[in-house]
């Protein structure tokens, strides 16, 4: 009877702080890499042989390299096993979750040059909302009117012909939602697409966390300084609404 020659093969997983998820970019050309994401932690699995004793990888902060014996994850040369391995995983090649690069249309991201492609898509969960972008022309009416405790909870900011609000509970004027992540302001019902993007976004282009960055459906942004939000009141109100009339 043949031999099944699976027996001999190696299969090895790896785990790294979602922290250190820079790291990986110096193997993202390794293709037969999937990884797959946990709260903080991202699963990687296909290493081969070479890849697996390679110096570069073991050079990663809090890398762990794990063999698959049997649905259990083994460190090297470990009698005992560490830990089960992770079911319900959502695995994607490696090139294709580090691809980042921004859309030659994406004019609003301040100037970046490298390219990174940010997809943002529809979320099963449910986030709390804590933004909402409204016309001025629509709500000019009811914001003068409106209570001072309730205008005293937000701060604002005015984007060409809408006004920003951010703060809880939110007001009850017509307009787009959004909710907060990482220092993001993403529409409600959406996330990004590959969630370890967030953070790694923040970290590159907004590490001082001097802005909130405003993000529509389709991936453009718009980067806003924190020290222009003021606090809401009928009088800051009034003023804007002179001053984009002397305009």
């Amino acid at each position: 009877m043949a031999k099944d020659s699976s027996n001999g093969i190696k299969e090895f997983w790896a785990e790294l702080p979602r922290a250190n998820e820079d790291f990986l970019g110096s193997i993202r050309d390794w293709k037969n890499i999937q990884i797959a994401l946990e709260e903080e932690v991202i699963w990687m699995k296909g290493f081969t042989d070479e890849q697996a004793a390679s110096s570069q990888i073991r050079q990663f902060p809090d890398f762990l390299l794990y063999e698959l014996r049997e649905g259990l994850l083994f460190r090297k040369d470990a009698l005992v096993p560490s830990q089960k391995v992770r079911t319900a995983l959502f695995w994607t090649p490696i090139d294709r979750a580090l691809r980042l690069t921004f859309p030659p249309s994406n004019q609003n991201f301040f100037g970046i040059d490298e390219k990174i492609e940010v997809r943002l898509q529809p979320s099963e969960e449910e986030r709390p909302a804590n933004a909402l972008l409204s016309s001025i022309v629509e709500i000019k009416e009811t914001i003068i009117a409106l209570p001072k405790f309730k205008a005293e909870k937000m701060s604002w900011i005015v984007i060409n012909d809408k006004a920003l609000f951010l703060g809880t509970p939110l007001l009850s004027f017509p307009g787009k939602t959004y909710w907060t992540k990482d220092g993001h302001l993403l529409p409600t019902g959406f996330d990004f697409e590959f969630k370890n993007l967030s953070a790694l976004l923040q970290r590159k282009y907004n590490a001082n966390q001097e802005h909130w960055l405003l993000w529509n459906e389709d991936g453009s942004v718009l980067q806003l300084s924190k020290n222009d939000f003021r606090k809401l009141s009928v009088s800051s109100f009034r003023l804007t609404e002179k001053a984009r009339e002397w305009n």
